[in-house]
């Protein structure tokens, strides 16, 4: 080993007590990674993490039935951690596609993270169905440029620095599962020749077997150190190979596929962020997307999940369209696999459905909801960042600007507006006089029977049974300021290529302007409006250079 190797081990030991037997875990728990080439840097990772392996068990005296007892504890605790991780992703597998994969819908969810060719953080969706991941990763990169890099020229980004904000953004997501350990999914390498029925013990060998072997059984890395040492040396590949490997990403079947699966298992996010720096071809790479999204399923534990969710009768992937469900939606923005997307817990017939329970870093509107299928609850309309999901029938895009105030804290009057709203379910600016009791209590006013009473003969005086918002408004907040501008810059994102003009994935940009008064216009011939209007009642836009934006 050369003098630069020991240091490096040497500096990583004094680190942390406790680093040497968490890379052990980390190593020992998976097999070789996927790699599209044989990066030098990626095997230098992995003979090192092997060593440092060999190293943390021989650090104690070789003899005795002590050192003996403690080595075979910690290879035992290394496959139940292995054993655990594998049935948990069977379960996964079965809770995201159901009893059977369809190939087409898999080829459609297989790519890797990929930036557009003119607009540098932008990434681009090759077939419909991963919107579901892709669109959320994009929300939160772009959530991070605007916070973290203000007044930044989105076309002048250099590549490498978004592929940081994309490494940042995928973090992002994993903190908030907010679980004790990151689990990182990914792809153990074969050949589609027969592989060795006993693992090469040397180097040399190693390198005469790549051809026959590209990674051994996680079993057998678990037992045998030396075949872990193997394994590592194993890893590199050459330039055919790489292109052997390219090929076979491409052919995997959906058997194939969940067979290569092994993880590693980080505890802290910085760890994860380095991981992914030194392998980003883990990203970039056929599956890059699917082991994500396994990633965040298996960092979140398949119990917690499932208890979310409450209903998993159906796959959360559609066997024949391959959308996303809203569950997996909103794991991906919230951390929580909740299958709704009003605020809290809503009683539906008895049955207490749980929504999105705290305000959210990234939000969400649908055009569902114009529509009638579903009511966004203020934590989803009303984000931290002012980035928001846009969903359509079909498909995910990604709407932000650089205006802060537009996520600004509700002032009273806002307050009053909304609450007031949400007791008029159907839009129609008015509610029944007998729920003004119900909507003074749930802004903490005064709601004694006697002042109800005499509310009511005041807001309603010609005893229509009904009480206008502006009414309502104009008596409790007569003084109403809006925290939102009057007008503002919104962009638009759209990750399919057909979607945008000349088929290159970039942003949009247009003006925005809130028109006064409650009244809102229907249009159905323009979605993307009638999108916007679920969030800005009285919103008008106008997209610059004279191309509309397409939610599909």
């Amino acid at each position: 080993m050369s003098d630069a190797c020991e240091r490096e081990q040497r500096s990583e030991k004094c680190a942390s007590p406790k680093s040497a037997s968490a890379t052990a875990s980390m190593t020992l728990a998976s097999t070789a990674l996927e790699s599209t080439g044989g990066q030098h840097q990626q095997q230098q990772q992995h003979q090192r993490q092997v060593e440092l392996s060999m190293e943390s068990d021989s650090a104690a005296p070789s003899t005795g039935p002590a050192a003996a007892g403690r080595q075979q504890q910690h290879q035992q605790q290394l496959l139940h951690f292995h054993d655990s991780d594998m049935r948990e992703l069977r379960e996964i597998k079965q809770l995201l596609w159901g009893d059977s994969v369809r190939e087409d819908v898999f080829r459609r969810w297989s790519q890797g993270f990929e930036f557009s060719d003119v607009e540098p953080s932008a990434l681009v969706q090759k077939q419909g169905g991963p919107c579901a991941v892709i669109a959320p990763v994009q929300a939160y990169l772009l959530k991070i440029i605007i916070m973290d890099m203000p007044g930044i020229q989105l076309t002048k980004l250099p590549s490498d620095k978004c592929q940081s904000l994309l490494i940042e953004a995928l973090c992002n997501i994993l903190k908030n599962c907010r679980a004790l350990r990151y689990k990182i999914v990914t792809l153990q390498r074969r050949s589609t020749k027969e592989r060795r029925l006993t693992p090469p013990t040397t180097i040399d060998d190693a390198s005469e077997a790549s051809e026959l072997t590209i990674g051994i059984d996680a079993a057998t890395t678990v037992d045998d150190p030396t075949a872990a040492t193997a394994a590592a040396a194993a890893a590199t590949v050459t330039g055919n190979d790489a292109m052997l490997l390219t090929r076979l990403n491409l052919e995997l079947t959906p058997e194939q596929f969940h067979d290569r699966l092994h993880t590693l298992h980080f505890d802290h996010i910085s760890e994860v962020a380095r991981y992914y720096m030194d392998n980003y071809s883990q990203l970039s790479h056929t599956y890059g997307v699917l082991l994500f999204m396994y990633s965040v399923f298996l960092t979140k534990g398949i119990e917690q999940v499932t208890s979310d969710i409450s209903d998993t009768s159906e796959p959360l992937i559609h066997s024949t369209y391959g959308y996303g469900a809203q569950s997996l939606i909103n794991l991906m923005l919230t951390g929580h696999a909740v299958a709704h997307v009003w605020d809290n817990e809503q009683d539906v017939g008895g049955l207490k459905l749980r929504g999105i329970c705290e305000q959210s870093d990234i939000g969400f509107i649908t055009l569902m909801e114009q529509m009638r299928y579903c009511t966004v609850g203020s934590f989803f309309k009303n984000p931290r960042y002012p980035v928001w999901v846009m969903g359509s029938d079909t498909h995910l895009t990604v709407l932000f600007s650089n205006e802060k105030r537009l996520v600004s804290p509700e002032t009273p009057s806002e307050t009053g507006r909304r609450i007031f709203k949400s007791y008029d379910p159907e839009g129609n600016n008015f509610i029944s006089s007998t729920l003004l009791r119900d909507v003074l209590a749930a802004l903490n006013l005064v709601s004694e029977p006697a002042y109800v009473s005499l509310m009511q003969k005041r807001l309603d005086p010609e005893n229509l049974g009904i009480i206008l918002l502006n009414a309502f408004m104009d008596e409790f907040f007569p003084l109403e300021r809006r925290s939102t501008p009057d007008t503002f810059e919104l962009m638009h994102y759209n990750g399919i290529p057909g979607s945008n003009d000349n088929n290159k994935v970039r942003y949009y940009c247009g003006s925005a302007i809130l028109l006064e008064g409650d009244l809102k216009s229907i249009c159905t011939s323009n979605p993307m409006v009638t999108c916007l209007q679920t969030k800005w009642p009285n919103i008008e836009i106008n997209w610059h250079d004279a191309h509309m934006p397409s939610l599909n």
